[in-house]
């Protein structure tokens, strides 16, 4: 399928360079039970912007969907507001069919079929939070939750123009 979503992986080294300079952003650091720093990968002004998956816990079950927060069923959730730009060589394509236990690779596909059925969504509403960001600054509620997208572009080129 044309124009699908896919599930990246996030260099643990570039999350660390970043997350000197955003307080919203999740450090992931190898973890000892394997688990991989993913989400989706989808492109706003021009850059590369990775959204974090969160898996789903009991208390998402209550939480209502918003701009900003998408349920992908019952497997996992998607935080727009904590999306950042990465370069493309900082990204890793999870390869879903060579994972090696059947529960996680049956979850991530999963995943990803549900993400694609809810692309067009996911888009649109990562563009509506990224502009509703870049005018609002912290203004608003919504604008407060948000990662500070112009701070992170200009350390993304920083990191571009240093190699």
């Amino acid at each position: 399928m044309k124009n699908n979503i896919r599930i990246y992986s996030v260099k643990d080294a570039y999350i660390k360079y970043l997350s000197k300079y955003q307080e919203h952003l999740f450090l992931h650091e190898g973890g000892s039970f394997g688990r991989k720093y993913i989400g989706t990968v989808l492109e706003i002004n021009g850059l590369s912007y990775f959204a974090p998956l969160s898996s789903f816990k009991t208390k998402h079950k209550k939480m209502k969907e918003s701009v900003d927060f998408i349920k992908i069923k019952d497997y996992a959730v998607i935080n727009i507001n904590n999306m950042i730009p990465v370069p493309n060589e900082q990204l890793i394509e999870l390869n879903i069919n060579a994972e090696k236990d059947p529960h996680y690779k049956f979850l991530l596909q999963a995943e990803s079929r549900e993400i694609n059925r809810q692309r067009n969504r996911i888009r649109k509403n990562a563009e509506i939070v990224y502009n509703h960001k870049k005018r609002n600054g912290n203004s608003t509620p919504l604008a407060k939750r948000t990662n500070d997208f112009e701070i992170l572009e200009k350390k993304y080129w920083v990191m571009i123009l240093s190699q």
